[in-house]
């Protein structure tokens, strides 16, 4: 709405000095309210603009930090494609190699299955790491002969991928302890399926509890924690294999697959995830002639 101000200068027809006064003063009043309000209104129009600013920064802050903040996660074994929020962001900080080998020594196997000079466990992990580096998408679907694509995959294809790069074939070693030793695999023994009994977190279980060096479950007990060590989560939820990084703090960092971003990051270390079931460390040495198979490609 436009405000007309009449101006008055005290001799208008029909009127006197004292009405021009009070019309006067009247337009004073008027001319004020109208300068209070264009005051208000730019400082509201300031306030808007502000924080439009502080959310388009706040936004870009937050776009940033995305990985930390979120971070892909299978919900208890149902779906990986489901994400959940971290109460802790991930440490991305990874200790330096000197100084996590001098807190820490790293383990040694005794044992070089394929003969490439490389030990046990560094060839496990360095497998799993492979697996990572791949990026392969989380696929845990039924395959007829077992293996999915090689750009597809889940946790427990990450396993058999490492134990492949150490000269092992896990496939078929699993299927041949379940045909020896049915009692000792529950779970599967009254149909066993070598499509999919290898790829199950559960057989994996059991089958590196009997043929594997059992450890703690303690992840504050950094030490212990060692390259190319498996590590089970939830008994039958989630499978993965350990790096030789560590956090800032000594966690060992995780090679694994849940569908998120960063295949090796500092799982252990995290606030929310699934609880540690089985620790093991694979040994050679235990595995009878009958069962160990070497991967032939």
């Amino acid at each position: 709405m436009i405000r007309r101000y009449r101006v008055s200068n005290g001799n208008a027809a029909g009127g006197s000095g004292g009405n021009g006064r009070e019309e006067g003063r009247e337009d004073g009043r008027d001319d004020g309210r109208k300068a209070s309000r264009v005051v208000g209104r730019s400082v509201a129009a300031a306030m808007v603009a502000l924080l439009i600013v502080s959310a388009v920064l706040a936004g870009s802050w937050l776009w940033s930090r995305r990985d930390g903040i979120i971070s892909g996660v299978k919900a208890f074994g149902v779906k990986a494609s489901s994400m959940y929020s971290h109460a802790r962001e991930p440490d991305t900080t990874v200790m330096p190699p000197d100084v996590s080998r001098r807190r820490y020594p790293m383990l040694t196997s005794p044992v070089d299955f394929n003969g490439n000079g490389v030990d046990d466990y560094t060839d496990i992990m360095r497998g799993a790491r492979k697996d990572a580096l791949a990026h392969p998408a989380y696929d845990d679907g039924y395959y007829q002969g077992g293996y999915p694509p090689a750009d597809r995959g889940a946790c427990v294809d990450v396993v058999w991928r490492a134990f492949r790069n150490a000269g092992y074939d896990l496939k078929a070693m699993v299927d041949a302890d379940i045909a020896a030793d049915r009692a000792s695999y529950a779970s599967v023994a009254a149909k066993p399926d070598p499509n999919i009994d290898f790829r199950r977190t559960g057989v994996l279980d059991v089958f590196f509890g009997k043929y594997g060096i059992t450890l703690t479950n303690d992840v504050n007990d950094h030490a212990q924690w060692q390259q190319g060590d498996i590590v089970v989560f939830d008994r039958v939820k989630h499978i993965g294999v350990i790096s030789d990084k560590r956090d800032a703090d000594g966690f060992s960092y995780v090679l694994h697959n849940m569908n998120q971003r960063r295949r090796e990051n500092d799982y252990l270390a995290f606030s929310r995830r699934m609880g540690v079931t089985g620790h093991y460390r694979w040994d050679a040495s235990r595995v009878p002639k009958s069962v160990l198979r070497a991967w032939k490609g």
